[in-house]
């Protein structure tokens, strides 16, 4: 990214988080629609919080897990599989948005048939080292959120009630999605 662009996108983020503190607003209810740039311009900003149904989703052992174990952080959900190529080109830069924002959690959830075998032998390819393997294998969690083709990509507040969506891939290690986050969890 040239300097020119990431000095816009710095700029824009600051406009927005100044308004946010200037009017006392969370920075979830700013307009961060302002730091959407690249593939950010794709992602839907909700004007109020959506619940989420509550489904257990497997890890890679069988074990149980509950989007309600992320409740107090930010979340950046994305619903992918295995055997689709955007879902698998957009996963490095999920994994490198966990690297660059530790206090957020990235959480990938293979949805529909996946085995276990292929995920594992994927993430070792494409080198993830710090997502979960999480499923959702008979796609209970991604019918229950509308989810109707991969990969999407929704953005969970601490409440964990859906904010943001993004349908298709996306650079999630951008300077706007980076920024984008930043701005939600400074408005927390």
């Amino acid at each position: 990214m040239g300097t020119g662009l990431r000095r816009d996108v710095v700029r824009k983020f600051m406009v927005v988080l100044y308004t946010a503190f200037l009017f006392g607003a969370n920075a979830a209810a700013a307009d961060v629609s302002a730091l959407r740039d690249g593939d950010m311009k794709k992602l839907a900003l909700h004007t109020d919080p959506v619940a989420l149904p509550e489904v257990v989703l497997l890890d890679a052992t069988d074990g149980e897990h509950a989007l309600a174990d992320y409740r107090g952080k930010w979340v950046v959900l994305n619903f992918w599989a295995t055997w689709c190529a955007p879902c698998r080109h957009e996963m490095p830069s999920l994994d490198r948005l966990q690297a660059a924002m530790p206090e957020i959690a990235v959480v990938p959830v293979a949805t529909g048939r996946n085995s276990v075998t292929g995920i594992e032998k994927f993430f070792a390819e494409a080198e993830i080292k710090l997502l979960p393997i999480l499923r959702d294998p008979k796609s209970e969690l991604a019918r229950g959120m509308g989810v109707m083709g991969l990969p999407v990509t929704v953005i969970l507040n601490p409440d964990g009630h859906e904010v943001a969506r993004l349908i298709g891939d996306a650079e999630w290690d951008s300077a706007s999605a980076k920024a984008i986050m930043a701005a939600l969890v400074a408005g927390q």
